[in-house]
């Protein structure tokens, strides 16, 4: 029988082993240069596996050049790419994390300047040029926002080879966990929503059609990744606008995933269009807990319950009454990096800072004691 909160009990995909079920979503940093990782990515995702994430996955990394959402973006189109990020899956899962990391491409969302400068579309007069964006047709994001070109079917096949070869790249950098970025109204959730795809041929029209394109990048994916590995997709369940991307959609492509290999469902929503980004800022404390008990309880596979997570209690609730297998903390884990350390500790699983560094846990226990009430008695 389990005892202790259900949050800090291992979970395994696969050959991979969480140590506890808190992942640490892929958050970009735009600071990469020609898509290279450096010694800010290894800092910054470093620490959360010091933190004592289960798992630790590597912001969304671009396929091709094309792909990025800004010229700060890491990517894995290149082998010159392979050697910065093995170094970086390799301290994470010296430091006892699974290291992931997550495949996509911008698409329509693509070209834009950093946050901190705006996070709008790329100007003439900007310092770094834009590149032409590729979408289901001409249409764009959002009103002012640069028309992408329509992917021709040739687009598409090399968009899918480009999935493969970097899924493999990713293996030889030593991750142990890969995800596929389809949420947001990125390039293949643009294909999966009626909003966004209005083709005609065969990737559009019918929930079939739009759903050909992350079933092709899903098969190609897994036919490189190695079997022991687990491969998850993180989606938005839902748009949130009228006569978009649905549950129900998501249950029927949900069906087709698990059998090309997809073990776990990353469960986000909204965002198909500028207008709609609004809805990748859920209003309240795990307000899409729902949407991954909902897949969960639909479909039988394991989810990943993501979107302003921040309390131990709140993470405990959703794994403990099956909302989902596993948690994704994003902001939460910026504004305290052991943030599942704390959470440990403030539910009761490491009383004595075990699961801390030894470095670390060491003092920290020490400290306690010399603090405690008791300690100076006798003197």
């Amino acid at each position: 029988m389990t005892t202790g909160p259900r949050l800090f009990t291992p979970f395994e995909l696969r050959a991979a082993r969480l140590r506890n079920r808190v992942v640490v979503s892929p958050m970009c940093q735009y600071s990469a240069q020609d898509g290279v990782a450096n010694d800010w990515h290894l800092v910054h995702l470093g620490r959360f596996a010091l933190g004592g994430a289960g798992a630790v996955i590597v912001e969304q990394t671009a396929v091709e050049a094309e792909g990025r959402i800004s010229h700060g973006d890491l990517g894995l189109w290149s082998d010159a790419q392979v050697a910065p990020l093995a170094r970086i899956a390799s301290f994470l899962a010296e430091q006892g994390a699974v290291a992931g990391i997550q495949l996509g491409h911008a698409g329509r969302k693509g070209a834009r300047s950093r946050p901190w400068l705006g996070y709008r579309p790329l100007q003439p007069e900007d310092d770094e040029l834009a590149w032409q964006l590729i979408g289901p047709t001409g249409e764009p994001c959002g009103q002012g926002w640069p028309a992408p070109r329509a992917a021709s079917t040739q687009d598409l096949a090399r968009i899918v080879s480009a999935y493969r070869a970097a899924a493999g790249r990713a293996d030889r950098a030593g991750f142990g966990l890969l995800e596929i970025h389809a949420a947001h109204g990125y390039l293949i959730h643009s294909f999966l929503s009626p909003i966004s795809n209005h083709r005609r041929d065969a990737y559009g029209g019918t929930l079939a059609g739009r759903m050909r394109l992350a079933l092709e990048i899903a098969a190609a994916v897994r036919g490189v990744w190695p079997e022991e590995k687990p491969l998850t997709f993180r989606l938005s369940v839902i748009d949130g606008l009228e006569g978009g991307w649905s549950l129900d959609d998501t249950v029927a492509l949900a069906a087709g995933l698990r059998d090309l290999g997809v073990d776990a469902l990353d469960c986000s929503s909204g965002g198909v269009s500028i207008a709609a980004d609004r809805n990748l800022r859920p209003p309240s404390h795990g307000s899409q807990v729902e949407l991954a008990r909902a897949v969960r309880e639909r479909t039988g596979m394991a989810t990943i319950a993501v979107g302003l997570i921040r309390t131990p209690e709140g993470a405990e609730q959703c794994i403990a009454s099956g909302g989902a297998d596993l948690v994704a903390i994003g902001r939460e884990m910026l504004f305290d990096p052991n943030w599942p350390l704390h959470a440990a500790r403030a539910l009761g699983a490491d009383p004595h800072f075990e699961l801390w560094p030894r470095q670390i846990g060491l003092w920290l226990d020490g400290r306690e004691r010399q603090l405690a009430p008791s300690a100076g008695e006798g003197r």
